[in-house]
């Protein structure tokens, strides 16, 4: 069995954007943009920016918020994609869609990841929705 070598920090990429449907595909590239930096297979990169983009849509679509703030970070065992907003009515669910195409999203997230959920920030209605994905679900960044 290989290890991964200890390393004392992890690796962090944090930006924030306007709480609007372009600002999606903002977050889809400047993900991607940092994955490559970091060396990330195109496998992971492709799973990690489907995630950014479920859960920035979710938090543009679902939420009052007027910003997101996107965070990815890498540590020795998962890379951690967290999405905060300034929060709304209801917390973030898997739903059944049916056949209906929207409302998918978290269902892709819980698909791809080893975990994920949602915690309020403790600042008024703020929350974070993250999502894990463990080394060995994809190769190491």
């Amino acid at each position: 069995m290989t290890q991964r070598p200890h390393t004392a920090t992890s690796r962090r990429f944090a930006f924030e954007l306007p709480a609007r449907t372009e600002s999606v595909s903002r977050a889809r590239r400047l993900a991607e943009e940092r994955l490559i930096l970091w060396g990330c297979d195109p496998d992971i990169r492709d799973t990690v920016t489907l995630i950014v983009s479920e859960l920035v849509t979710n938090a543009v679509v679902h939420t009052a918020s007027s910003y997101v703030v996107c965070e990815l970070r890498e540590g020795e065992e998962q890379l951690r994609i967290a999405v905060r907003d300034e929060g709304g009515a209801a917390d973030p669910r898997i739903r059944d869609c049916g056949e209906d195409e929207r409302g998918r999203g978290l269902l892709l997230v819980d698909g791809l990841c080893s975990a994920w959920g949602a915690d309020r920030t403790g600042h008024g209605t703020a929350r974070v929705v993250w999502a894990e994905l463990a080394h060995g679900m994809g190769d190491p960044c």
